[in-house]
């Protein structure tokens, strides 16, 4: 392992700190403080303290470094260039430019050797947890000869502000997570000014209750024996997770802008960076100053890891029959053939969606090695319990189920780290009117294309006598409102289980909107190819005079109301829309088929209409809240009914315009 020159180590974290200050100065734009103070910690850890191998960034036993406070990117990008993992000095000129690969904040999937997308605070953390979830799952099972690694995280006060940081924390702590290390950078500082402006709280005896080790190094920020030792004391913890809590000074060593709240963005310009750089024996004329034996000496210590990398892979190359379980959960997929374990139903069963959607859960958990299932409090209501299996647990490492308790927001950012880690599909549920509480998690899923599978439940007025506050009108359409989120309402068990065939075998998150109540089969299986292409006809009279567009348990509403139209002289053809975002990637001739030019269209679903003129002539739906009493009631009362679908299919043909 290659020692990084101890007389260069002064030099080299100067140059970080140049760096730091040099990229948001060139792009009038981003947070130079905290890099500049963490500099330290960033060379202590990719010299001294990180198992990686700058030449497979992408190396599955690598350490993971979750930079949870993302707002300091610069830092990252800045080790990632000098220790030689794909970034180049004119990346770092471009830092926050158009189609760079140094955006504001780190994304992953954009940037090689960003593990997970952050900038929104407390997500990191929890994503920190999540990676720290599955590695441990995967040396449990797998054995600590192909999976042994940590995870680091480096947090802000205001990663510790934020709720999730909490509820993340607490899970974190229960499951006595002991690879996990979170480095608390306790700089005090935030953008209004001091923190104590709104935070008093003892972080050290607030993870002391949640379960954590905790080491409080103080005044060592610029000790770099002293964060290494803090560190490996850390490590050598292995039945709890850890805090480092480092007192820091934002902006230091710079002698107008140290502990300036201002520091914490961009605050630092030509005359502050030349007092600065000349402070630390830089040249004050020069950007980007990153001499060769620096750059040389962070090149060698970034290839440490290619001896360790080849010995893995030997080790992989012998796990035997075990082999193929593990390259199925590091690709998160299943093993061949495992499609054919999908249930199906016939028309005659009437299911609720939920419950066929654990039907799937159950059958391909087998065969889908990396499938780990649980919910937030609701893991039966919302079918996401696994049978037959052991809780995920101390005790119990590679669990296949996971209590998440009643913290929804924390659910979905760890659902995001432990896929972004690899070798688990986490599916997580609670009711859809809680999605809410998981938004930014499920927004970072979708914008990192992480492979989460949210199972939301209970998903309209039809959950009934809990009333309002527990039926959800505006959420499925909120959802698709996402880029990149499939979000799946299959109409009866068929669907369901096509479409956990897609969320299996595709990459990105996927999102499973389910009923409370039964809903009737479909005549005929739902074929994996309409399912995969997003809508299909249901029903079809080869020349329709309209077309009825149905989503989930109002696919059954849409067909009984063809009939009545019928009845009338009135030709319907039903469509099932199971996905708007995969209908919206066929080809132009498909979607024309499927729903044809010139002949009126009635979409029709249990939520909010907002939305649906992008399908459809006229929309029933639901553009109020809901009401407590039994759920049929509520849908029958607020117009999800075969005779008012009917009335207005008929008054759309005859000329009557679109939504009144």
């Amino acid at each position: 392992m290659a020692a990084f020159p101890a007389e260069l180590e002064a030099q080299g974290i100067s140059v970080i700190r140049g760096l730091a200050m040099d990229a948001p100065h060139q792009a009038r734009s981003g947070h130079q403080g905290t890099a500049m103070a963490m500099a330290p910690l960033a060379h202590v850890l990719w010299t001294r303290i990180l198992r990686y191998d700058a030449d497979d960034p992408a190396w599955p036993d690598r350490d993971r470094f979750v930079l949870s406070a993302g707002h300091t990117s610069i830092l990252l990008y800045a080790m990632l260039h000098l220790t030689g993992q794909g970034l180049s000095l004119d990346d770092l000129r471009d830092f926050r430019q158009w189609d760079s690969s140094t955006p504001g904040h780190p994304e992953t999937g954009h940037t090689p050797g960003v593990e997970v997308t952050t900038g929104p605070l407390g997500q990191g953390m929890a994503n920190a947890v999540g990676m720290a979830v599955a590695e441990r799952w995967l040396r449990h099972r797998f054995g600590a000869d192909v999976c042994d690694h940590r995870v680091f995280a480096l947090c802000s006060d205001g990663d510790l502000s934020e709720g999730i940081s909490h509820e993340a924390s607490s899970l974190a702590g229960h499951q006595r997570l002991g690879r996990l290390i979170c480095v608390y950078d306790d700089n005090r500082i935030t953008i209004d000014g001091p923190t104590d402006l709104a935070l008093s709280d003892d972080a050290a005896q607030r993870f002391g209750a949640y379960g954590w080790h905790v080491v409080n190094l103080g005044e060592a920020a610029d000790d770099l024996d002293a964060l290494e030792a803090g560190l490996r004391s850390a490590m050598a913890v292995d039945d709890a997770p850890s805090l480092v809590i480092v007192r820091s000074h934002v902006a230091y060593p710079s002698p107008g802008q140290t502990d300036n709240h201002e520091a914490h963005g961009y605050s630092l310009f030509d005359d502050e960076i030349a007092a600065t750089k000349a402070l630390m024996g830089l040249p004050v004329d020069e950007r980007f100053h990153v001499p060769a034996e620096v750059v040389g000496a962070y090149r060698a210590t970034g290839r440490r890891g290619g001896v360790e990398r080849s010995a893995w892979q030997q080790r992989v190359e012998a796990l035997g029959p075990r082999r193929a379980e593990y390259e199925a959960c590091l690709a998160g997929r299943g093993l061949p053939g495992w499609e054919n374990k999908l249930p199906s139903w016939s028309a005659d069963q009437s299911v609720a969606t939920r419950k066929a959607s654990s039907g799937c859960l159950n059958a391909i958990a087998e065969v889908v090695p990396g499938l780990i299932a649980g919910g937030a409090d609701l893991t039966g209501n919302t079918g996401t319990d696994l049978s037959g299996v052991e809780p995920l647990s101390p005790a119990n490492p590679a669990g296949r189920k996971l209590y998440f308790g009643i913290r929804e927001h924390a659910m979905g950012a760890l659902m995001n780290g432990a896929a972004l880690h690899g070798g688990l599909i986490p599916v997580g549920g609670t009711f859809l009117v809680f999605s809410d509480y998981m938004r930014p998690a499920v927004r970072l899923a979708a914008l990192s294309q992480a492979h989460s599978i949210f199972v939301w439940s209970h998903d309209s007025v039809g959950v009934g006598e809990d009333g309002p506050t527990h039926q959800p009108v505006e959420h499925i359409m909120s959802l698709r409102a996402i880029p990149g989120l499939r979000v799946f309402r299959p109409a009866d068990g068929n669907e369901v289980a096509q479409a956990w065939r897609l969320a299996i075998d595709r990459d990105g998150p996927s999102a499973m909107i389910l009923t409370r109540q039964n809903v009737p089969g479909l005549e005929g299986t739902a074929t994996t190819e309409g399912v995969a292409r997003g809508a299909y006809p249901v029903a079809d009279n080869g020349h329709p005079d309209v077309v009825l567009i149905g989503t989930g348990s109002e696919v059954s509403v849409c067909l009984a109301a063809a009939a009545t139209l019928g009845e009338q002289g009135i030709a319907a053809r039903v469509v099932s829309m199971p996905c708007w975002e995969l209908f919206a990637e066929q080809e132009a001739a498909y979607r024309a088929a499927v729903l044809p030019a010139g002949v009126p269209r009635l979409s029709v679903e249990a939520g909010v209409t907002l939305g649906w003129e992008r399908w459809a002539d006229r929309a029933v739906g639901i553009d109020r809240f809901g009401a407590s009493a039994p759920g049929a009631e509520v849908l029958d009362k607020l117009g999800m009914n075969p005779a008012n679908v009917a009335t207005q299919a008929a008054a759309l043909v005859a000329g009557q315009g679109g939504n009144p």
